[in-house]
């Protein structure tokens, strides 16, 4: 008997992403790309391609810590340098631009570093004219997400869609004015821990993520990679 919490909606991230993918069923057959955010949003974001049969890959963006604590996000940046800034909670806790200026600096790096070692020598994707999914396995805040989005807006895509298995209305409120579709199955009036709403919600490693990617590489590279 579950006493606190909600009831799980999905019975992993795989599960999720099938739930999804029901949803996006359309987009099949119009040359989709299914960018997942690490770590998570990956798994989530495989299965979407696996039954879509799209291209995979990766949107990676770091969050940037507070000066009280590196956990509470005071906002995201992309490995291209997109920023996006929780310009209330800054104020709340006036963080000094030096401050904001420095952790953007290493977080990007971060972000770079990550994103190479996950794609490995594969280029990165086209995204110009072409329907494009970002996914994640679930929104709190948003904020990561509306970073990642930023950056593939700035690249053309022909549509662009945010899609999660769950999210909070407010960070799904906020994203439709990034996106232009937003695909929440399930947004909760009072919104929970994101891994409450699945039975099974374990650590996804950095080479878990990158075995995903690999598995989907042959059908994702060019042909002078072969």
């Amino acid at each position: 008997m579950r006493i606190f919490g909600p009831e799980p909606l999905f019975r992993d991230r795989r599960d999720a992403g099938g739930a999804l993918a029901a949803r996006l069923e359309r987009y099949r057959g119009r040359d989709p790309l299914v960018l997942g955010l690490p770590r998570g949003g990956v798994v989530v974001a495989a299965e979407v391609a696996r039954r879509l049969d799209a291209e995979l890959d990766v949107a990676v963006a770091r969050k940037l810590g507070s000066p009280i604590s590196p956990e509470l996000a005071i906002g995201a940046v992309t490995a291209s340098g997109e920023r996006f800034l929780n310009e209330q909670l800054i104020r709340e806790l006036d963080v000094s631009e030096a401050y904001l200026n420095d952790v953007t600096v290493a977080r990007q790096r971060e972000a770079r570093r990550r994103e190479a070692w996950l794609r490995g020598n594969r280029p990165p994707p086209r995204i110009a004219a072409r329907s494009v999914i970002v996914v994640d396995d679930g929104l709190a805040t948003g904020a990561t997400m509306c970073t990642a989005v930023r950056a593939v807006r700035k690249q053309s895509p022909a549509r662009l869609v945010v899609a999660v298995p769950v999210g909070a209305r407010e960070a799904c409120a906020a994203l439709r004015a990034e996106a232009d579709e937003v695909m929440c199955l399930y947004a909760p009036a009072s919104f929970s821990a994101v891994g409450s709403y699945y039975l099974r919600f374990e650590q996804t490693s950095d080479d878990e993520v990158r075995r995903l990617l690999q598995e989907f590489a042959p059908a994702a590279s060019s042909p002078s990679a072969s």
